[in-house]
């Protein structure tokens, strides 16, 4: 994404709030693992507390929670760590939040938040294991795709990253 789109309506419902997460590790730790557990996110689930810190406490990178009011149902994170760029880093929902708005609303702040800086690109990584949904939804916000690549690592749930039952739909080999 080169420019910012025209954003979408999106709106939460009374109560929901998008809190920043800083300095609370175990909170973002939970919601990543809430968030990601389904499609197989590991990359946070295996850094050490210290390489976490580093890349949360830097002023480049922005985490926030969606809260609706009891629990932390969104994860977004935003990395502005290499100049003229952003990355969008994770977003991505709770089961049973999915298809409800909240992520057209996540969505929006990243792009609200991104463009809000000099930046001349706004990118995403996405995988095979994402949501089924997830191409088609970056796509329709203004994503264009722009390279294919093969990425092999070692499987979460054979590691003892993640439980064996996560992501189930995801045939698993050991």
């Amino acid at each position: 994404m080169r420019e910012a789109p025209a954003l979408s309506p999106a709106t939460l419902p009374d109560g929901w709030s998008l809190q920043r997460l800083t300095g609370d590790r175990d909170r973002y730790r939970a919601l990543f693992r809430r968030v990601g557990e389904p499609w197989l996110w590991f990359s946070r689930i295996t850094i050490s507390d210290e390489e976490l810190a580093a890349i949360l406490d830097d002023p480049k990178v922005e985490a926030y929670a969606l809260h609706d009011g009891t629990a932390d149902v969104g994860l977004l994170e935003l990395d502005f760590r290499v100049a003229g760029e952003a990355e969008l880093g994770f977003l991505g929902l709770v089961p049973g939040t999915i298809g409800k708005g909240a992520g057209r609303f996540l969505m929006n702040e990243a792009i609200t938040r991104a463009f809000a800086r000099p930046i001349g690109r706004f990118f995403v990584h996405t995988c095979n294991y994402d949501h089924p949904s997830a191409l088609d939804f970056y796509r329709r916000s203004g994503f264009v795709p722009y390279k294919f690549a093969i990425e092999v690592d070692d499987d979460p749930r054979v590691t003892g990253a993640l439980p064996r039952e996560a992501a189930p739909q995801i045939p698993l080999f050991d």
